[in-house]
Order: structure tokens, then C-alpha cells, then sequence
């Protein structure tokens, strides 16, 4: 099994995908005239701004959301893998990705808000969506649809219930051993999982006004935590910090695991985190009431440096200070050894032993308390992403009960998880993100020299800001935009 995922992951995260991911950001930071800097202070008040409808959310709540997504336990384990497989040059590359994936969410975001349906008394939308309305091709739509059901309805989960599953564990041991039907378990993890369905079960048959309600609360809080924890950590090594940042830059480019393990793992990794072109983020996107879709997009194009430039950051920092971590190399050599081979390095592992190694006693159980929160939200997030993907092809194919095997299905794939090797769901997690990546980012560029939808959207909100007009709105007709029925019906 895992013979042919790694097989399979060699073919979609071939170099292709990983300088698509790349020339799409400098791509639409070029158009854009660098949205990510220019913007920064209206992202910010954009950030605070805006109230929730009878169909919509709060710009906040849609951030919240998205980034319930977009932090997760790619900012725990996913940093340490990017370390452990392509060095700490890897962490430049993972910056890269995420200033210029800043342009690319703004993109796919704004284009989610434009092109939003209302379906039962909520709003819907996301790739599926935008793709059939600017290039009428529903054929493409459907297979990203059914892709990203399967990808985080069933593969995305498991990546991270198995790292709270392992987090877990490591805090507080393996406890007696059960035999069951797909092995001899821990009971740690076995209880674990259990836990996770049951609060997952609760929350995700609530609908997506209960989800929005939870993740506004824990995830601007665990993020925090998380942060200030790891800010005592980095001040009181404060300096080691020069000597982070001259490891990191140099080995960006004079890599210890070879350039193609740097670029490689940290695109990867960058991508697999900040989720920007992914097509993940759009989806909490086109729930939120904004006045311009530009808004929103601007919204989500600051989640992804809240993602990676501070979450992510934090972590490879603690890591890189403290020491603890390895560096592989060909087969089982390893080109950097820290800490012992057997420490597996998809794994909160390296995270937990660094913050262990400053507060002894506190560090492995706070990074699980954390994972649990991190990755929790981020499966609250995919259920979100996979419901919205079945309303979508709800509209053609009216089959009962199709919500409640998403939740079920979902339920299921996380205890598995739980309970797995963490290679195996890795790397079922990177086929997913890749298979989605590749759909969604042809699309975009596809859209742009069909359309340029979300340039104009730009356009317009610039021009309104210039004049200083108080009260912006969005006229899709306008500006050229076609089958934009829902803004045009604001009219």
C-alpha cells in the first residue's frame, strides 16, 4: 500500500506542480501589482469588519473557517517533515510559496465570491462553481467536485486525526494493546479516535452556522497559544535567532539535502499548509456577506501569512533552536542526526520534543493539547469543503440522504486515521492536496485568459477606494462579468 502511494505521490508532485504552485503566485503577483503588500493595511481592517446574514457569514467567521483549514497539523508535523526531508532550507521555500500564494488565494477567492449560489438558505460556492460559470465546461467542474470529496471527505482527515492519534500517544503512552480487525492498536489511540468522531459528529450535524460559531472561537485562541508559547521559547534563545536565519537562507540555495529535497519538500509542505491554490479556501469564501467580492479575497489572502510567515514560522524556529530534529539523507543515512533514527519525522514529534526540551514535563502534552485543536478544526474544515462540493453536484443529481453519508464517511475516515501509520495517511493526505492543486490552479489560469474576473473585481475596488466612495458595491454587469446571478439580483 505504501509502495504505491509513494509511487503515485512521485507522479503528481512531480517538478511540474511544484513550479505550477510557484509561476501561479508570481503570475497573479504580477497582475495583481503585488495585492499581498499593497493591501495589507485593508486586510487588517477588512479583518474586523462586516456582519453575518440570514445566508452568510462574517468575514471573520469565513476566516476563521478557512483558516481552520489552513492551520492544522501541516504547521506541526507538516514543518517538521519539511525539515526532516529537505532541510531547513526547506522553511525559505515554504516563505516563498506563501507571499506569492497570498495572490493566488486573493484570486481563487474573489472568484468564490463572485460566481456564490444561495442553496437552502445558504450560501454555496467554491472551483466547482466558478469553473462551469466562466469557462461552461461542467465536465472539468464535476471532476474537480468529485475529487475534492474524496480528497477531504476520505484521504485529508486521516493525515490529521493520525497526528493527534500520535501526539497522544507519545504524551501519555500506548496503554494496554487491543486486538481488533485491522491490527493490535494502542488503546490511547483507540480512545482518541473515539473521541474525535463523537465531538466531530456533534458539531458537523449542526450545519455550517455551528462550525463557523466553533472555529471562531478556538482557532484565533490556539493560534496564540500556540505562537506565544513558541515567542517565549524563541526569546529566550533570542541569540540563536541570526544564526536560524543564516542556516535557513543559506541552505536555501546551498541545500544539504539536495535543492530538488529543498524546493521540493517546501513547496510541498507550503502548499500542503497555507492550502493557497489548493482550491480548499475558496469554499469558506463564497460563504461570507461582504459588500465586493474583493473584499473577501484580500480576507483569505491574509490567512495564508497567518498560516505560514507566523504559525509555521514559529515552528520551524523552536525546532531549528533546540536542535531536535534530523535531516535525512539517501536511504537510511541520515545527513543530519539530532535526535534518534527511530523518531519518525511525519510526526508532531520533532515539534513535541523541542518545547519539551525547554519546559520538561509540559512540552509533549501541550503540543498534543494543541494538535488536538489544530487538526480538529482543520477536519471541521474539510467536512465544510466536502459539503459544499456534494451541493454543488446536488443541483444535477437529486439523490436523498447524500449529506448524511458525507458525515458518515468522513466520521469513519477520521477514526481510521487515527489508528493508522502515519506514512501511509501522509501520504494518501499529499495525493489529495495534489490532485486538487493541479485541477484547481489550471482552472484559475484557464479563467484568467478567458475572463480575467477577479482582475476586474480588483480594478473596481480600487477605483472606488481612490474616489473614496463609502458605501462600495459590486455590479457585475458593469464591468463585463457574466453569470454573476446572485450579485446581479443585488442590484
Amino acid at each position: 500500500m505504501l509502495e504505491f502511494v509513494n509511487t503515485l505521490n512521485s507522479i503528481i508532485w512531480s517538478p511540474a506542480l511544484i513550479y505550477l504552485c510557484l509561476g501561479a503566485g508570481l503570475f497573479y503577483t504580477v497582475l495583481t501589482r503585488f495585492v499581498q503588500i499593497r493591501y495589507f493595511k485593508e486586510m487588517w481592517r477588512l479583518l474586523l469588519s462586516g456582519e453575518s446574514s440570514k445566508q452568510g457569514i462574517s468575514s471573520f467567521q469565513a476566516l476563521s473557517v478557512s483558516l481552520s483549514g489552513r492551520v492544522g497539523t501541516g504547521n506541526i508535523a507538516g514543518v517538521a517533515a519539511a525539515i526532516g526531508f529537505g532541510g531547513p532550507g526547506a522553511v525559505f521555500w515554504m516563505w516563498v510559496v506563501a507571499f506569492f500564494g497570498a495572490a493566488t488565494a486573493y484570486i481563487e477567492s474573489t472568484l468564490a465570491q463572485i460566481y456564490k449560489e444561495e442553496h437552502d438558505g445558504q450560501y454555496r460556492g467554491g472551483p466547482a462553481y466558478y469553473i462551469e460559470k466562466v469557462l461552461g465546461q461542467k465536465w472539468y467542474a464535476w471532476i474537480f467536485a468529485i475529487a475534492t470529496i474524496i480528497a477531504t471527505g476520505v484521504l485529508l482527515p486521516t493525515v490529521q486525526s493520525n497526528s493527534i492519534g500520535n501526539a497522544v500517544e507519545m504524551a501519555f503512552g500506548t496503554g494496554p494493546m487491543i486486538d481488533t480487525a485491522i491490527g493490535t492498536l494502542s488503546s490511547a489511540k483507540i480512545l482518541s479516535g473515539a473521541g474525535i468522531v463523537l465531538l466531530l459528529g456533534f458539531i458537523i450535524f449542526g450545519g455550517v452556522k455551528r462550525i463557523a460559531r466553533f472555529t471562531e472561537v478556538v482557532v484565533p485562541f490556539m493560534a496564540l497559544a500556540y505562537i506565544i508559547i513558541a515567542m517565549v521559547i524563541i526569546g529566550l534563545n533570542i541569540s540563536e535567532l541570526p544564526r536560524i536565519f543564516g542556516l535557513i537562507i543559506s541552505d536555501a540555495f546551498t541545500p544539504m539535502a539536495g535543492f530538488g529535497a529543498a524546493i521540493g519538500w517546501g513547496v510541498k509542505r507550503g502548499v500542503y499548509s497555507n492550502e493557497a491554490g489548493q482550491g480548499t479556501g475558496p469554499h469558506a469564501a463564497a460563504a461570507a456577506e461582504v459588500q465586493h467580492p474583493a473584499q473577501q479575497g484580500l480576507v483569505q489572502a491574509f490567512s495564508v501569512y497567518i498560516d505560514t510567515l507566523f504559525v509555521c514560522s514559529a515552528t520551524a524556529f523552536v525546532i531549528l533552536i533546540t536542535g531536535t530534529y534530523n535531516v535525512h539523507g539517501v536511504g537510511d543515512a541520515f545527513i543530519v542526526q539530532n535526535v534518534a533514527a527511530d523518531v519518525a519525522a511525519n510526526s508532531p514529534a520533532f515539534t513535541q520534543m523541542a518545547v519539551e526540551s525547554m519546559f520538561a514535563g509540559v512540552g509533549k502534552p501541550f503540543i498534543a493539547l494543541a494538535l488536538f485543536f489544530f487538526a480538529f478544526t482543520t477536519i471541521l474544515a474539510y467536512y465544510f469543503i466536502a459539503e459544499n462540493n456534494v451541493a454543488y453536484i446536488k443541483r444535477t443529481i437529486k439523490v436523498p440522504g447524500l449529506m448524511t453519508l458525507l458525515k458518515i464517511v468522513i466520521m469513519t475516515a477520521t477514526f481510521y486515521g487515527t489508528v493508522r501509520a502515519a506514512d501511509v495517511a501522509w501520504g494518501l493526505g499529499d495525493v489529495g492536496v495534489g490532485l486538487m492543486a493541479w485541477l484547481n490552479i489550471v482552472g484559475l489560469l484557464i479563467i484568467f485568459f478567458v475572463a480575467k474576473p477577479a482582475i476586474k473585481a480588483l480594478h473596481d475596488y480600487d477605483r472606488q477606494r481612490k474616489n473614496g466612495i463609502d458605501n462600495i458595491s459590486f455590479d457585475p454587469k458593469s464591468l463585463g462579468i457574466k453569470n454573476a446571478e446572485l450579485w446581479e439580483n443585488k442590484k
